[in-house]
């Protein structure tokens, strides 16, 4: 009888344990969500986010940092002392040329802020912008190096920053994505950006990014199929709605509360979209400032897009444009994007600015890297991928206009004062939101992932208002 007992005592106990602990992560996985909704930890001076990648890796020594020596020293040797046993990528093992700035510079606002003759509508915002000189990153490669940028890691899996946003503080309107992300294509070898780039890694899913297609249906399967009414449809995502209820019951997993939103939010953007992409309502003298003909897949009407998002409440926008890999032809391609892409986010910026809500947006503009101070001879001049040193902007939402942060060496090679990682760029952007990226964590596998992981990083002072 004792024995017998002791297997019961041991079957309820394991019993109830097991219940309880079952109870305990799903009390732990609610918590982390409340958790989340109670950011932000500080006044946050920005709402959203509208992060303008110029994906393939612009060149800094044609756009923001223009290196006298440099120019000096085109077509001689470059010094061995800057590039010895570091990460080259399509030169590695070939003669390195100095390559002089293939453009003018000149100085621009009352700022007396140093640009390139390629960016002409950016020296319109000398004033409204913070430069970054001295950026680095750790991946050479397109794909990591977005990787990178996005997550704050090359290893693929990992929540990316608009996910983290959108997690962290949450929809602020129930019709559209909390995370919108949009690419346009022009210029030479436009590198493929993969859905993953978006992706909410460990996150719930419901906070990853949601792609609106350029041009054709914003939305695969937006519309409702041909004789199917919206009364039709409301009841049909009812009866799985109550069906995903019913399971969640009895398995309470987070992904099922997943799928209801999803199914949930899928209906809603079925009003909400079709209104969003109508600019029927855009006055004339708007779309010829953006130079946006919707529909057309451009950069401008992605533009024009973003600040529509903007206003109908989203948190962070996403705007690839693909076609900056210039290892050749530096000088042809250089003109197609930037006379695809100037104008444009001086229109975008200008367009909020006159609205009133750049005080409140943080703009950040930039590539996954920049590109190497050395010749590169592929069908014409160019530039190989570089990590050491490279430029990047933000603008508004609590960022002070009209400065320039770090330098880059006399070849710009490396970065050389208040050098820049991308961690501290994602540190500055939550700061900026009103969250402190050290408290900012979510349990995963046995450790609190941040999106700035566990190395120092550090939120840039001296560029805040």
């Amino acid at each position: 009888m004792n024995d017998l007992q002791t297997i019961l005592n041991r079957r309820t106990f394991l019993s109830g344990t097991g219940v309880g602990l079952g109870s305990v992560a799903l009390s732990s996985l609610m918590n982390n969500e409340l958790g989340a909704g109670m950011l932000p930890h500080h006044a946050a001076k920005a709402k959203r986010v509208i992060f303008l990648c110029m994906a393939g890796g612009p060149s800094h020594l044609e756009t923001f940092d223009y290196r006298p020596k440099l120019a000096e020293m085109d077509g001689q040797p470059m010094p061995a002392s800057f590039t010895a046993g570091q990460p080259i990528a399509q030169l590695q093992g070939k003669e390195l040329k100095c390559q002089g700035p293939l453009t003018k510079f000149g100085r621009y606002g009352e700022s007396d802020q140093e640009m390139s003759d390629f960016l002409p509508w950016h020296h319109k915002l000398a004033d409204d912008i913070a430069i970054i000189r001295s950026m680095v990153t750790e991946q050479i490669n397109h794909d990591p190096a977005h990787t990178f940028m996005n997550t704050g890691t090359a290893i693929s899996g990992r929540p990316s920053m608009g996910a983290w946003v959108n997690y962290g503080l949450g929809d602020e309107k129930s019709d559209l994505p909390g995370f919108v992300v949009m690419t346009s294509v022009g210029g030479r070898n436009p590198q493929p950006i993969a859905s993953r780039q978006w992706d909410a890694g460990f996150l719930p899913s419901r906070f990853q990014g949601v792609e609106l297609n350029s041009s054709g249906d914003p939305v695969h399967y937006v519309s409702n199929p041909p004789g199917v009414t919206m009364s039709e449809q409301r009841r049909l995502i009812d009866a799985v709605n109550r069906l995903n209820a019913h399971r969640n019951e009895q398995v309470q997993n987070p992904e099922v509360a997943t799928r209801i939103a999803a199914y949930e939010m899928a209906f809603r953007m079925q009003s909400s979209v079709p209104e969003l992409v109508d600019v029927s309502d855009e006055p004339q003298h708007i779309l010829d400032m953006y130079g946006a003909q919707p529909g057309d897949g451009s950069y401008a009407s992605n533009c024009l897009m973003a600040r529509r998002l903007a206003e109908r409440g989203v948190k962070f926008i996403h705007l690839y444009h693909r076609g900056w890999d210039h290892h050749g032809d530096l000088v042809r391609y250089m003109n197609i994007c930037c006379g695809l892409t100037d104008k444009p986010t001086w229109a975008l910026l200008t367009d909020l600015k006159q609205r009133g809500m750049l005080d409140d947006t943080l703009v950040i503009w930039g590539g996954e890297f920049g590109r190497t101070p050395m010749f590169q001879g592929k069908g014409g001049i160019g530039r190989d991928h570089h990590i050491k040193g490279f430029s990047m902007w933000m603008a508004g939402g609590g960022v002070r206009g009209g400065v320039t942060h770090g330098s880059t060496d006399d070849l710009g090679y490396n970065a050389v004062e208040d050098v820049v990682h991308v961690r501290d760029l994602h540190a500055t952007m939550l700061h900026l939101l009103g969250i402190n990226h050290k408290r900012f964590s979510v349990p995963y596998q046995g450790l609190d992932m941040r999106l700035t992981g566990v190395e120092e990083s550090r939120v840039l002072q001296n560029i805040l208002s």
